[in-house]
């Protein structure tokens, strides 16, 4: 099965860039512009030395930047690694629909495109951010039907993706994985702030450790397992003593539970990867061998 990245619904250039930042932010419309490169939601324009506009190019992406708008300059400054909480911010107008932003340009790699090399030094810095991320989230903290749930509501997605990938990796194996995280005790503590999307690709890497963590398009609240997977993306198996410990213990359950997110976001990456991004298919493959290694050495 392979999963082709999205089309753009909207055509930006520069010219479409300038003149919103002419019309809103003329201060900064002088800046030099370049395109930089464009996610499954997004698309990036370097503006200036320190700075990134930055655009939905899918209908679909219009409300998470409204929400990074609300919500990320009041988390940024409890977060030891930085995030791109908006500077500005953008509005829609004849010639572009959606809201916008500018972010702060933030230095690295992501983490699909290169490799840690100091795991220890990752493995601390990422237990400790998402210590610092999660934490309860208020009543009116944006909802994702997709990402913070049990994953028994994730569990004909699961099958669908078995099923497609069959012939590429072990199917037995990866059950294994996701049936003890069903069978885990779910979260019963309050919902607490998630990135919602926190894959390699999503994690800039400098001077081989975490710097810098991006795009919070499905931030949202939830069960802390959805991001704790990202251990199993980004680290090797040997500093998982060590993140846990950072992250202050997560007890057999939120480790079966995150287990069972890695496998799923790992099947999604390499569906993505098969098609046209093989660093996607690194991860999405690492990953399962990371948490099938792990599973079967639990008590």
């Amino acid at each position: 099965m392979a999963v082709s990245w999205p089309a753009e619904e909207i055509r930006v250039n520069e010219n479409l860039v300038r003149s919103l930042l002419i019309q809103q932010h003329p201060d900064l419309a002088e800046l030099p512009i370049g395109a930089f490169g464009a996610g499954w939601d997004n698309t990036l324009w370097r503006l200036g030395e320190s700075l990134i506009v930055r655009l939905p190019r899918r209908a679909v992406a219009a409300p998470s930047v409204v929400n990074e708008q609300r919500w990320l300059p009041e988390l940024a400054p409890r977060l030891s690694l930085p995030i791109p909480a908006p500077i500005r911010a953008g509005l829609p107008n004849e010639d572009f629909p959606w809201c916008w932003s500018v972010v702060p340009w933030l230095d690295g790699l992501p983490g699909d495109d290169t490799i840690v090399t100091r795991p220890d030094d990752a493995a601390e810095a990422l237990g400790c951010f998402l210590r610092e991320l999660h934490r309860p989230a208020p009543v009116d903290a944006p909802e994702n039907p997709f990402r913070g749930v049990p994953v028994t509501v994730r569990a004909d997605t699961f099958d669908e993706r078995m099923t497609a990938l069959a012939d590429e990796i072990d199917v037995g194996a990866i059950r294994r994985v996701w049936d003890g995280a069903v069978s885990a005790r779910p979260w019963h503590g309050p919902p607490v702030w998630l990135h919602g999307d926190l894959h390699p690709a999503n994690m800039l890497i400098s001077d081989g450790t975490l710097a810098a963590v991006i795009d919070f398009g499905d931030l949202c609240a939830g069960d802390p397992a959805t991001d704790l997977a990202a251990a199993w993306m980004l680290l090797p198996p040997s500093t998982m003593p060590l993140f846990d410990a950072v992250c202050g213990g997560l007890g057999p359950d939120l480790v079966h539970r995150s287990l069972g997110w890695a496998v799923l976001f790992a099947s999604m990456l390499l569906a993505i990867g098969l098609d046209d991004r093989p660093s996607y298919e690194t991860v999405g493959r690492s990953t399962i061998a990371n948490a099938i290694s792990y599973f079967d050495r639990l008590p």
